[in-house]
């Protein structure tokens, strides 16, 4: 009798086999630190800083300072704040991306203005940045305060040029690279070009402290101010006195443990996220109609591939793509128990064509966890009517792109299983 199979998921959490993960951990304990702040916290800080720092021609190393925080939401929330983000200010973020992008900005009563993609990267369009900039400085009479590109899947972004464009202006870069941990471009580590770098180290990312994030800060003066917001905002008094609104966001010491751990394995889980996809272009080269999403050939680009990523033709027809969108769905994206939120349409006004639809249910059977790429942000509804420059790419990949398994636990025999499944999916 033949072993069930297990299914097989986007990019599940690994820990080390030396099992360090659980040591720090109950060092933590053992030691009573259980509280956000303590020794796993300012190890594992360090052991970022050596990363980030880090260059793959192996010259002078950088000197950034890493904070470690709750969540790469609250690292985008406090970079903001540190850019000097205030109410009714407005900042430049890319529109396709998750929305801890976003959803920082109008936590400090700022407005979001949405950037499209160029269709190589998928990342924020240099031209259109530019353009947004002097279109948003002739009808408010100022420049936007921030902008924030985002490494989408790991993603290297047109950094060079989005740099230069910020320079030009005078505009504070806030580097996304949540899903882009150990990326590079030129051999320097995404989050290390603007003034600042956001990473996550949620459940799902190269590395996971369960949940968390940090922030790449320039200097050790921006990374204390940094700091100070992330710990409530407390003025050096023997007393508790508070000058500024402050935060509750710095990681705990039982997480930094698992962070401690997870940078053991870092290099390994990048490695084997790219000879994933690696393996997904040669399989996949031959399959009519399905397209890996792949790095530009120029050799500064060198992407983590923390999601592989592919697009199916629209004339691409897919077994069951008639029952596409005929049922409300009735659990959570991404299997996030309890954060659904019912609706009463299986529809919406930009959604994945169906074809796309039925391959995710068609995989969903087969025991492949297939998700959709991030639907825009500038067509959200809770972002109507906020402003967008684009040229519609983004809403086109939206509707033809889907993410494949890529983690640490996606065998070589899993992806021939999911190319093998693809196939099977495509009514001839």
């Amino acid at each position: 009798m033949s072993e069930e199979r297990k299914t097989i998921y986007l990019c599940l959490a690994h820990m080390s086999e030396a099992g360090l993960e659980q040591k720090y951990v109950k060092e933590a304990f053992d030691t009573n630190w259980v509280v956000p702040m303590g020794p796993n916290v300012d190890a594992f800080e360090q052991d970022l800083e050596a990363f980030v720092n880090s260059k793959s021609d192996r010259t002078a190393p950088l000197d950034r300072k890493v904070v470690c925080l709750s969540a790469g939401t609250a690292a985008v929330h406090l970079a903001l704040l540190g850019c000097g983000v205030k109410a009714g200010d407005e900042v430049l973020v890319q529109s396709f991306t998750f929305c801890a992008s976003s959803h920082p900005i109008t936590y400090l009563g700022a407005k979001p203005v949405f950037i499209g993609s160029e269709g190589e990267t998928w990342n924020m369009d240099p031209a259109l940045l530019e353009k947004a900039v002097l279109d948003r400085k002739a009808k408010t009479g100022k420049y936007p305060k921030a902008i924030v590109p985002v490494a989408l899947y790991g993603m290297p972004y047109r950094i060079d040029e989005i740099m230069a464009i910020a320079d030009k202006y005078g505009i504070p870069v806030v580097e996304d690279a949540a899903e882009g941990m150990g990326s590079r471009f030129n051999g320097q580590v995404l989050g290390t070009f603007g003034r600042y770098g956001v990473l996550s180290f949620n459940g799902n990312k190269m590395i996971t402290t369960s949940g968390g994030g940090a922030l790449v800060c320039r200097n050790k003066e921006e990374a204390d101010r940094i700091m100070w917001y992330a710990t409530q905002a407390r003025d050096a008094y023997p007393y508790y006195q508070h000058t500024a609104i402050g935060y509750n966001y710095r990681m705990s010491n039982v997480c930094a443990g698992i962070g401690r751990g997870q940078m053991t394995v870092l290099n390994d889980h990048i490695a084997h996220h790219r000879h994933v996809q690696k393996l997904y272009e040669e399989l996949l080269k031959d399959v009519p109609g399905v397209h890996i999403h792949r790095q530009p050939s120029d050799p500064r680009y060198d992407a983590n591939y923390w999601l592989c990523a592919a697009t199916l033709d629209k004339d691409v027809r897919i077994q069951g793509q008639e029952n596409a969108y005929k049922e409300v769905i009735k659990t959570a994206v991404g299997g996030a128990a309890g954060v659904i939120h019912a609706v009463d349409s299986a529809t919406t006004d930009c959604q994945p064509n169906e074809n796309v639809e039925a391959l995710r249910v068609f995989m969903l059977g087969k025991k492949v966890e297939c998700r959709p790429v991030w639907k825009p942000m500038h067509k959200q509804p809770v972002y109507k009517g906020a402003p967008v420059y684009t040229h519609g790419i983004e809403e086109e990949i939206f509707k033809v792109g889907f993410c494949l398994p890529a983690g640490p636990w996606v065998t070589d025999d899993d992806v021939r299983y999911i190319v093998e499944s693809i196939k099977e999916a495509i009514v001839k």
